[in-house]
Parts: C-alpha cells; structure tokens; sequence
C-alpha cells in the first residue's frame, strides 16, 4: 500500500511539472548521450524522476550511466551492499522515468 502511495504521489508531482528545460546531472547526462530520441522534453521529465527518486549523489552516479552504460552492469553485478542498495534507489528511478516519461 505504502508502495502504492508514493508511486500516485510521485505521478502527480511529476506531472504536475511543466516546462522542458533541461536541467541536473541525469537531464543533462540524457541530452549529451548521443541518443537519437533524447529531446528536451524527455530529458526534462526523466531528471523530474531522478529527483523523486533519487539524491544528489545518486543523481551523479546515475548519469555516468548515459555516458558509459558498462558502469551500471558493474554496479547491478557487484557484491558491495552499497552498490546492491544503489542498485535498488535506481531501479525505483527507472521504473518512474518508464512510466510518466512515456
């Protein structure tokens, strides 16, 4: 239920954000990975998930992810219980960037 909650908050908190300037370590990350689909818009919406989900550093260490994608296959296969706690902050960032960035 609590999980729930915060997934309806969360939509409703980022939907409720107009604008697509680009803007934050992952938005910026995002516009300078070379992806053909990355636009402002998008861009815009996933940093408003990151920081929903995630803190400033995390934000920092999810944008090296657009940048070099071989760090987020280490960081999901590492035994480090940091990087497995990491991993799941950032798994929940994913899940509502798919969801409200669609």
């Amino acid at each position: 239920m609590t999980r729930f909650i915060f997934a309806a908050l969360a939509v409703l908190t980022l939907t409720s954000c107009g604008g697509s300037r680009v803007s934050g370590d992952v938005g910026k990350a995002c516009m300078s990975a070379g992806r053909s689909q990355a636009n402002p818009e998008l861009c815009s919406c996933v940093q408003r998930a990151a920081n929903v989900t995630l803190r400033g550093s995390d934000q920092a260490r999810a944008a090296e992810f657009f940048v070099d994608p071989q760090k987020a296959q280490d960081m999901r296969q590492s035994d480090n219980s940091g990087h497995e706690a990491f991993w799941l902050r950032y798994k929940a960032f994913v899940a509502t960037a798919e969801a409200i960035c669609r």
